[in-house]
């Protein structure tokens, strides 16, 4: 049971801001030869009398008028082969001496597709229920595969275990130069193989993001024809420096990094990045992708049991990680789910044991029905990522949050604490802004204009030295830097620094209230131990490791799978 709440809570009263927000075009062509047809589009000055005269003249049949102010006109002439691939030379050079003809086109045939749903014939996409309608809603991931996206031009690399690059699944879509080996230091992120098959995470993970379609093998990854790399990094003692390392691969190819890992979700753990990975954090988002900023999507950890809090992982609250949190087949919050106020949305994975799964690619060249946890739901959301990015690709590491809050809905998902925010959005601390709607996040990806540039206003605010009372309250009026350069008008992130003494972290609960109201809990009471004194990370609100950076001995205990059962 969960143990009784102490209630003792501090409750933070904060008005910040930031950035504005909004499309970008992105054009099409088509590199199939053209096939000419046996009509034309033809202008003239002086109407239906001259285009009459010029049909009789060259031998063309007037169909009449485009427009209806006369001027432009359709003309097919029958001598003419109803299609070929090359234009009628003749007819064109008549048609460019003739004075009265101010323009013309031979016309061509049009590649259209009705935007009917597109389904892969994959065998095991039947099973795949999270995005073949077989729930509703699923991930309406089968809009914008209509539409013909697939993560086309897409780099994902996937920080974990290793990566089976000869998959069947995977081995076209395998990218060399987004896959590294930093337990061993070399290029090839082959898993180890063990009789237990521990290391069949990373591959797992993967082939959600980017199992080939149509192949007649397992089942489709939700950006089928993304780039996908793979970062062999949980095998093996793990640093700051390994993690560094991982998550600063090649930042001008890779796209988004796709992390199901973090501190252990034991319920006691409070850690974080160190001082390397945080700044590998920093020049990704300001670097990344020629400026645009890398994309981290991450797992919000597995904890639930343990009444584990995501808060207390330095990872998952980042302001520079996208966190993603899981739901079952039924909108159920999962026996693992943890719940935290920098979780920004939701995909489906597993429930209780009855309960479907989520579809993937296996060691040995198999495929398995039985991937679960947070590990399954963050590559889901990362596929869907690229398939926006495909749409747009000049959306930076900002935009592609403001999408994931507008593209997520409370949809069937239930909560008891689902609440309205101050400008009528619905928000849960178990699911964020709701289920991630594929189809959604392409079309606002389509005609979002670009954020305007991050601004940060700090606030110092200090309160004497206190007993800790039942209920505490610190409250600050602030104008939000009002004045000055740095002055922000929308709110973006909230990070809050607190540095308190109290005998047992496990008994407190610490709140932020908006000045409209919406309150996020940043630590909720936790079934911890007595521990050192805490002191807050930096962030979306979350309590961390004490008194400063973990050493690299405390860090490799943390790191740990974001599987709700091994693998």
């Amino acid at each position: 049971m969960r143990p009784a709440r102490s209630a003792r809570w501090l409750c933070l009263t904060l008005a910040l801001g930031l950035a504005l927000v909004g499309p970008m075009a992105v054009g099409w062509a088509s590199p199939r030869a053209p096939i000419y047809v046996s009509s034309w589009a033809v202008r003239v000055s002086q109407g239906y009398q001259e285009i009459e005269l010029l049909a009789r003249k060259f031998g063309f049949v007037n169909l009449g008028p485009i427009f209806p102010d006369g001027q432009y006109f359709h003309l097919r002439h029958r001598g003419v082969v109803q299609q070929s691939l090359t234009p009628h030379w003749g007819h064109r050079l008549r048609l460019k001496k003739d004075p009265k003809v101010q323009w013309f086109q031979q016309q061509t045939v049009q590649r259209r597709v009705k935007r009917s749903l597109v389904v892969p014939t994959d065998p095991w996409f039947s099973k795949q229920w999270y995005m073949n309608k077989e729930v509703q809603p699923d991930l309406n991931i089968l809009q914008v595969w209509s539409q013909g996206l697939s993560g086309q031009g897409i780099v994902v690399s996937v920080l974990d275990d290793g990566i089976e690059k000869d998959h069947p699944d995977l081995w076209a879509n395998y990218d060399p130069l987004a896959s590294y080996d930093f337990n061993d230091y070399d290029p090839d992120p082959q898993p180890r193989y063990t009789p237990s098959d521990e290391n069949r995470h990373g591959t797992r993970c993967a082939g959600e993001v980017a199992a080939m379609a149509n192949n007649r093998f397992c089942g489709a990854g939700v950006a089928y024809n993304a780039r996908i790399g793979g970062v062999r990094m949980l095998d093996g003692t793990i640093t700051d420096v390994i993690e560094a390392q991982s998550l600063s691969l090649q930042p001008q190819h890779i796209h988004i990094y796709s992390a199901s890992w973090g501190p252990e979700d034991d319920g006691r753990t409070v850690d974080g990045p160190g001082i390397l990975t945080r700044e590998a954090f920093r020049r990704g988002v300001t670097q990344g992708r020629g400026g645009l900023g890398t994309l981290f999507i991450w797992a919000s950890g597995n904890g639930g049991l343990h009444y584990d809090n995501c808060n207390c992982d330095g990872y998952t609250n980042s302001i520079h990680t996208l966190s993603v949190g899981s739901t079952t087949q039924q909108g159920h919050v999962p026996w693992y789910s943890e719940a935290c106020a920098s979780t920004l949305t939701t995909t489906y994975s597993s429930g209780v044991a009855a309960d479907p799964q989520i579809v993937t690619t296996d060691l040995h060249h198999r495929c398995t029905d039985k991937h679960t946890g947070t590990s399954a739901s963050a590559p889901l959301a990362a596929g869907m990522i690229a398939l926006a990015l495909e749409a747009n690709p000049f959306l930076t590491w900002r935009d592609m949050q403001h999408l994931v809050v507008r593209a997520s809905r409370p949809a069937q998902l239930q909560a008891e604490d689902w609440r309205t925010n101050g400008v009528g959005r619905q928000v849960s601390h178990h699911y964020g802004y709701g289920l991630l709607d594929a189809g959604l996040l392409v079309d606002l990806a389509r005609s979002w204009l670009p954020t305007q540039p991050q601004k940060k206003c700090v606030i110092r605010i200090v309160h004497t030295p206190t007993p800790i009372l039942r209920v505490m309250h610190v409250r600050k009026n602030v104008s939000a830097c009002i004045g000055h350069a740095n002055y922000i008008r929308s709110l973006e992130h909230v990070q809050v620094q607190l540095s308190l003494s109290y005998s047992r972290r496990g008994d407190l609960e610490i709140s932020l209230t908006s000045p409209m109201g919406t309150r996020s809990t940043l630590v909720a009471i936790r079934n911890a131990v007595p521990l050192h004194a805490a002191a807050l990370w930096d962030s979306r609100g979350h309590d961390s490791a004490a008194l400063g950076p973990p050493g690299d001995q405390q860090r490799v205990c943390a790191a740990g799978h974001r599987g709700a059962m091994p693998g």
